[in-house]
């Protein structure tokens, strides 16, 4: 009987102290903190991963994430320097740099993001005071929002830091309109485009005006000198016609014969149509010839 209560006796202690030597041991992973807290105070931080050990039943092992932490803003309004009020959805890339920083000021995940919260807004609300509506809502490249980005996510580090948070980025997802001034902003972007079409139109018909009346003053002198050419190449023509026909016909003999020639066409000429009388005076050059006299006398 006393043996069997001494078997009893030893195994009740074994077990307690195997949970004992389990309650003693934590393990850690590669991508969280581990904090030792006894009696609400962190007394020892651990960031390597691997088997540790704790006072049992006392120390309590609060857990942080070590990677980087994305948190996801709700949209909130924000006013510009003209008074304009948007809609801005934006997010927080974030991580934990000093767990025991963290956890004396914020404590849990969620009291974290709600701080980030606020700190982020604060920042977007003072970065869009400073800019104009129309500096936020234009076309230009959406790089050049870059500088105000780098503000903001310079202002939220600054104050996290004291939290133990390191801020990796801060980004704008979407600015939008409250839905009571989308249709004024829409109806101004609509005439500024007009009106920079209507330049451009006013312009392209001013450039073309002046083109066409270049090409219309190049195509006068164009015929201006053509025709001024034509004038002289028939002046230089009709001389050589009137040369060649005085070298031709340089004798009586040529002379008579080209008048001949020219009194047979005429009468050709006029016998054209059905009336083939023709009266011709006896002692002009033609009647000469038909009534068979010389054209010598």
């Amino acid at each position: 009987m006393k043996k069997k209560f001494k078997n009893i006796i030893i195994a009740v202690i074994a077990v307690v102290a195997l949970i004992i030597l389990f309650s003693s041991l934590y393990t850690v992973a590669e991508n969280e903190y581990a904090c030792v807290v006894r009696f609400a105070k962190i007394v020892n931080t651990v960031s390597e991963a691997g088997i540790n050990f704790k006072i049992p039943f006392i120390d309590e092992i609060k857990y942080f994430p070590k990677t980087m932490l994305l948190y996801d803003i709700p949209p909130s309004e924000v006013l510009t320097s003209d008074q304009k009020n948007m809609t801005v959805d934006s997010y927080v890339v974030w991580e934990i740099n000093d767990p025991l920083t963290f956890y004396k000021t914020l404590g849990t995940m969620t009291e974290a993001e709600t701080r980030l919260n606020a700190i982020t807004y604060n920042a977007l609300k003072n970065a869009m005071g400073n800019i104009k509506q129309n500096d936020i809502i234009n076309d230009n490249d959406a790089s050049e929002r870059n500088d105000i980005y780098e503000r903001i996510t310079a202002d939220v580090a600054d104050i996290s830091k004291t939290y133990g948070i390191d801020i990796i980025d801060v980004k704008v997802k979407r600015l939008d309109l409250p839905e009571a001034n989308e249709q004024a902003v829409y109806a101004r972007m609509i005439s500024d485009r007009q009106q920079i079409a209507e330049k451009y139109t006013a312009d392209g018909q001013y450039e073309a005006s002046l083109i066409r009346n270049d090409t219309d003053k190049e195509v006068n002198i164009i015929k201006s000198n053509a025709a001024a050419e034509a004038a002289k190449l028939e002046a230089e023509g009709e001389a050589e016609y009137m040369r060649m026909l005085a070298e031709a016909y340089n004798t009586d003999d040529k002379k008579n014969f080209y008048e001949f020639t020219l009194s047979l066409e005429a009468l050709k000429a006029s016998l054209n149509g059905e009336e083939k009388t023709v009266v011709i005076g006896a002692d002009s050059t033609l009647g000469r010839l038909l009534t068979g006299e010389t054209l010598e006398n």
